[in-house]
């Protein structure tokens, strides 16, 4: 928490794009300031005492959430421009990762759930499915995009999945997990001709994915669904894997990706402590072809293994990775490919730092209030990182520990501004009587009204 509602660097002057008036800009900051600074679990009571001079009661944060106003407003997409235009004007790639996370819920009340567990009898065994008595688990689904500039900033996006039961009850049109990608990388709000790579894993290997990236002329890479059948004549279509088969260890070469180096390390973002001189670097070896993948078109397949071809043994194929770009080499392919790990680390620093699976809501417009104000606070960060990387009177030093922070280092990083300017703000106002008066004027109102009782 902080002691001044001011105290948390530059977040008015972050938040000005959306025109807020003073009382809700004051609920969206209690919201940020607890993401930022919580400890331990997160929760609307967190965010009720986030600023401690002006507490308010866990109720109003929680309405705040499910107001019609907040989803209306879509602050995460005004504030998505303020991000881009920081990045400066480059012929190179933007990055567009797709994927899924679920976060777990409890009840049967709860909104918007499904179960993802498989029940299904299997004999005998004693049957232990029957024999449980408590409630059955279910969950959330959010599909979520990262966009990554080439100078390196992430860029949250994200869609609620709406179950048919919900979009039924609330009369919805029902729309599964890639057809909600395809409408993020359908809305990506940069320019006619800017050059993006989308990612994914195998379960956006679909054709509505296919179909947003060609409007756009965008390259997509996906690993190859096992399915995926070679183009031809009905009953002569062998399964593309089944080409691993042919492969010998001569038609394989090897390649070589250090974390550290290569046209990408803005983008993987990693600690200098994790890329020193000592670690080595990853090495596949990889078969490039061009192919004709039935209901796909031609493509270009990245044949690739961790394990060293022997001669006279079959080829152990670990991963084909499939893409539109005929012209890219299997160096770039695999490059871009390693960039999707990203995504999970993106979803790891929203549930471990920001406390985005904490949540325990039965209506889902307040979950989904929760996700748009995470989203917020995650481009928050960003902003403050971007904006510190452009100042002069930083050092090359400092830079270079600001290029590299990621969510949990940005979060120390502006409880100590906070920190401090919560002890500078005290300090001023000690030294004249008015200011000592206002002073002691907001520490008496720093308990909120349903916590005054047990004071």
């Amino acid at each position: 928490m902080v002691i001044m509602q001011d105290a948390l660097p530059g977040l008015k002057r972050f938040l000005k794009p959306l025109g807020l008036r003073e009382r809700l800009l004051g609920l969206v900051i209690r919201w940020i300031v607890a993401f930022v600074m919580h400890l331990g679990r997160m929760a609307a009571a967190r965010a009720a005492t986030a600023v401690r001079a002006e507490p308010r009661h866990r109720a109003q944060l929680g309405r705040f959430l499910g107001r019609k106003l907040l989803r209306r407003l879509a602050p995460a997409a005004v504030l998505r421009g303020q991000l881009l235009r920081l990045e400066q004007r480059s012929a190179e790639a933007f990055f567009f990762l797709v994927d899924q996370t679920l976060v777990s819920q409890q009840g049967g009340k709860t909104e918007n759930t499904y179960s993802t567990g498989n029940r299904q009898r299997r004999p005998r065994k004693g049957r232990r499915y029957s024999q449980y008595k408590h409630a059955r688990k279910s969950c959330h689904c959010f599909v979520k995009g990262l966009l990554i500039t080439p100078s390196g900033i992430r860029i949250p996006f994200s869609r609620s999945y709406y179950t048919r039961d919900y979009c039924k009850a609330k009369d919805r049109r029902y729309r599964t997990q890639t057809e909600l990608a395809a409408e993020m990388i359908a809305d990506l709000p940069l320019a006619e001709g800017t050059a993006v790579v989308v990612l994914g894993d195998t379960a956006f290997d679909a054709q509505c994915i296919r179909d947003a990236c060609g409007k756009r002329n965008y390259t997509w890479v996906v690993p190859l669904n096992p399915e995926r059948v070679v183009a031809g004549p009905r009953g002569q279509r062998p399964k593309v894997r089944a080409l691993a088969k042919q492969l010998t260890a001569d038609q394989l070469v090897p390649l070589r990706l250090h974390a550290g180096k290569g046209p990408h390390v803005a983008q993987r973002r990693l600690s200098p402590w994790r890329v020193g001189s000592k670690v080595k670097p990853r090495t596949y070896y990889v078969h490039q072809r061009r192919q004709a993948v039935h209901s796909v078109g031609e493509v270009q397949l990245v044949f690739s293994t961790r394990t060293k071809p022997s001669t006279n043994q079959p080829v152990e194929v670990q991963k084909i990775l499939m893409t539109n770009d005929l012209r890219a080499s299997a160096q770039q392919i695999v490059a871009w490919y390693a960039l999707r790990w990203q995504i999970e680390l993106f979803f790891k620093e929203l549930k471990s730092t920001l406390g985005f699976h904490q949540y325990r809501f039965r209506r889902f417009d307040q979950v989904e209030g929760w996700d748009e104000l995470t989203q917020v606070t995650f481009l928050y960060l960003e902003w403050y990182r971007a904006r510190q990387l452009q100042r002069h009177d930083l050092s090359a030093a400092k830079k270079k520990w600001w290029r590299w922070q990621r969510t949990h280092g940005l979060c120390l990083a502006v409880r100590q501004a906070a920190e401090q300017a919560d002890l500078k703000t005290i300090a001023e106002r000690l030294e004249t009587p008015t200011g000592l008066q206002r002073l002691r004027r907001l520490l008496k109102g720093a308990l909120p009204k349903e916590s005054e009782a047990a004071a």
